[in-house]
């Protein structure tokens, strides 16, 4: 009774209109990690029969009653309107209070999405992200990341023929995609038509060298083609330092076949400094005393100084594309060859001249002499360019928060021949990291914040050919999208941890050597074994374009890690058609435990990176490479112009100021992160943009990437570089001739802009910037 009465005299408050009202409420599924709070909006004139004309009445009749009645405004009346609005105000407060403390519940890793139905009901629908710490979560993939199904996985994917572009790559290509479609995961191809130098059709190329004919079956793809004579100089690993080396022994290089032993260096590099020094020719053999293989081994491997196709640079190789009359600044201008050790032998037996300069002769052939004018050999070239079709597949794993965010695991799938250290067991790693990952969010409950993306990529061994096309196919889809990449190329040769990785991972790399262990001592983490104040000297490589990584890195701007367990010496069988799986057992015993180890070092970096609110990605790191690029040119201008070489209008303090823009900025962005409130997921969102932004405002805005595609200041490569820069500053203090003044002062404006401008990305809004320049 006194509820009707609290009813009708908060009717007459309003009017006497209690037409509509809200229904709000708050149930909770208890089947999932689903929950869902309905707001519903319904009105009363909906459930009545007589339409406006039943409310007209009713407004009519309150109306008429208040009118002719005041004289019940009793103080009992009073009362009930004081109860009724002290009851209004209790239901509000309580119904807010379960709301507040349902958001607070869902807060901790909660996407939400607001809908409706055709019934005017708002579904405000919370998607929680999975409880697990990371300690269960590292569990969980340490558990499922099995040797067996590892060792199945070897097996499946191993295969004597998968040359790029082959059958044998092709069906390895599918049952990739069959897995990653196993899985449940979304999945898709793309296919590029690229250009690749193969071996002749005579099926070898020829040196001759004393009236003496040796055919290789070995080759060097892109290599320039015809035939080259000159006398034969050994050049050790045709380093700049050894052909300088050769230089202060006044021996000319101009014109003559460079002799080279493999290693230090890529193929490309090696043939590049030759034609700097105007040799006519390159032959490349493996030294015993650095590769233990048979003597006839025959080697394999590409000269292009780049990666991609090389005959449509800075664009994509896809079937509509036009091909303009272009080819990439990397092609070599003279044959390169590959040789066997035999063939080295005989020519080197024959070769007089000079003695080597001391330690170079510490190798594994008889006799070791530079040799000397009348020593000439021919070389002839006959390689076939070809049109491939590549296929690269690709398996994805979605967030549940920031989806459209994405690391990219990869590995090459081709090889020269079985390829198995190269190819097979990054492969099967992809497939089983995949497996694993879906597991964990099928049956435990696993929900990564970011997306993770599965990529095989074929012709990789003529360069990255096919993971650089899809850059370049998809360079403003992956701008700002894709946070990192994790290379799986050649993972496992050995027991030692190696890596080069951009500097901003190199925090990622150590906590993630602190959770792996090798197989062969339980007891002791991997960083326990290279711990110290200089582990980053330990394990930490310079990335460099042989590395599968280094076009993420220097031409997408993409934080990259390629990694290996390696041993001391090179893995002898990489480039060659003994990459076996009994050569890989021979030289590491166990393959599948280390093989796990390699997978878990994967995997963890790629679990921090989708799990953790914001990035682990360091921009203080390049704060130090900044300032020690800046520290050495400073040193070198000073030097310079105190004995007048380069004039003293040539101003450091812009380029100094720059350096301590990033600094601050960097310094900032860490304080913004330690005292940021994780469970702002916009906040998160816009630091993490911040983060990702810092490798592509790395790269030169001022130079073409069809021109100079490693665009990178600090690891790239070109004219644009702070290296390049160190290296003009040298070109003249040696008084060299192609040292240029207004080229120098050219690069010292365009590296000081843009670490200017990757500080002014870096500080957040326009208004935040450090303009002190």
């Amino acid at each position: 009774m006194a509820m009707d009465q609290a009813r009708s005299t908060i009717s007459k408050i309003f009017n006497g209109e209690p037409r509509s009202y809200t229904r709000f409420n708050l149930t909770q599924n208890m089947e999932g990690d689903n929950s869902q709070v309905e707001l519903k909006l319904s009105s009363d004139m909906d459930e009545e029969v007589g339409g406006n004309g039943v409310a007209e009445h009713a407004n009519h009749q309150s109306h008429q009653s208040y009118i002719s009645k005041p004289h019940q405004r009793a103080p009992r009346n009073v009362c009930f309107m004081i109860a009724a609005i002290l009851l209004i105000f209790v239901i509000g407060y309580l119904i807010g209070y379960l709301a507040h403390r349902k958001a607070e519940v869902a807060s901790p890793g909660c996407a939400s999405a607001v809908s409706t139905n055709g019934d005017d009901e708002i579904i405000i629908q919370t998607e929680t992200v999975s409880t697990l710490d990371w300690s269960d979560i590292t569990g969980l993939f340490k558990s499922k990341l099995t040797k067996d199904s590892i060792e199945k996985s070897l097996s499946e994917f191993s295969s004597d023929s998968h040359q790029a572009g082959s059958p044998g790559d092709e069906a390895l290509g599918n049952k990739v995609l069959k897995r990653f479609k196993d899985y449940g995961m979304n999945s898709w191809t793309d296919e590029h038509f690229v250009k690749v130098q193969n071996s002749p059709l005579s099926g070898a190329n020829r040196v001759t060298f004393r009236n003496k004919t040796y055919a290789e079956s070995g080759f060097l793809s892109y290599s320039a083609l015809g035939s080259a004579q000159g006398a034969i100089l050994y050049a050790y690993y045709g380093e700049m330092d050894d052909l300088r080396r050769l230089e202060d022994l006044n021996i000319n290089a101009a014109g003559r076949v460079l002799l080279v032993r493999a290693g230090k260096i890529s193929f490309a590099e090696k043939v590049a400094n030759a034609a700097r020094v105007n040799a006519s020719a390159v032959l490349i053999y493996l030294d015993p005393a650095d590769y233990t293989v048979d003597r006839d081994t025959d080697l394999f491997g590409h000269v292009h100084l780049g990666c991609g196709d090389p005959y449509t640079p800075g664009f994509p190789s896809f079937n509509h594309t036009q091909f303009p009359p272009v080819k990439s600044s990397g092609l070599p201008s003279i044959p390169a060859q590959t040789i066997r050790a035999s063939t080295a032998a005989a020519i080197m037996g024959k070769m007089g001249g000079r003695d080597p300069p001391r330690g170079w002769a510490n190798g594994g052939l008889q006799m070791y002499k530079l040799g000397g004018e009348d020593d000439v050999a021919s070389v002839e070239v006959n390689n076939v360019l070809i049109e491939k079709k590549i296929h690269n597949v690709f398996g994805v794993i979605k967030g549940f928060i920031d989806a459209d965010r994405f690391v990219v695991i990869g590995a090459q799938r081709d090889a020269w021949g079985p390829g198995y250290a190269k190819s097979t067991v990054g492969t099967s790693l992809l497939v089983e990291l995949a497996r694993t990952f879906t597991e964990m969010i099928n049956k435990d409950g696993f929900k990564p914040r970011r997306s993770i993306v599965f990529a095989s990529w074929s012709a990789g061994e003529y360069g990255a050919v096919g993971a650089t096309e899809w850059l370049e196919g998809y360079l403003n889809s992956l701008n700002m999208k894709a946070f990192s990449y994790i290379s799986l190329d050649g993972a496992v040769t050995g027991f030692n941890f190696k890596a080069s990785a951009s500097p901003m991972m190199y925090d990622l790399i150590q906590s993630t050597l602190k959770e792996v262990t090798l197989p062969n001592d339980l007891n002791k983490n991997i960083y326990s074994q290279v711990a110290g104040s200089s582990w980053e000297m330990a394990v930490m490589d310079p990335i460099r374009m042989a590395d599968s990584a280094y076009p993420f890195q220097t031409f997408s701007g993409i934080p990259s890690v390629t990694f290996r367990l390696t041993s001391d010496k090179e893995y002898p069988f990489l480039g060659t058609r003994l990459d076996t799986k009994m050569n890989l057992e021979n030289k590491i015993l166990r393959i599948g435990p280390l093989v796990k180890t390699a997978g878990e070092i994967a995997g963890q970096m790629a679990l921090r990176l989708v799990h953790d609110h914001l990035l682990r990605l360091n921009v203080e790191k390049y704060s130090n490479i900044i300032r020690a690029q800046v520290a050495q040119i400073n040193k070198e201008v000073y030097s310079l112009q105190m004995s007048n070489r380069i004039p003293k209008t040539l101003k450091m303090q812009w380029l100094m100021s720059a350096m301590g823009s990033y600094s601050r900025a960097s310094r900032k962005l860490t304080m913004l992160i330690q005292n940021s409130d994780l469970q702002d997921s916009e906040q998160c969102r816009i630091i993490n943009d911040r983060i990702m932004g810092v490798e592509k405002d790395l790269l030169s805005p001022y130079v073409s990437p069809r021109e100079s595609p490693f665009r990178h200041i600090l690891l790239g490569s070109g004219s644009h570089t702070v290296g390049a820069l160190l290296s003009h500053l040298a070109a003249i203090k040696e008084g060299s001739a192609s040292a240029d003044i207004d080229l120098l002062k050219n690069q010292f404006a365009l590296t000081t802009w843009t670490i200017q401008s990757c500080a002014n990305a870096l500080a957040g809004n326009v208004w935040e910037m450090d303009n002190q320049i």
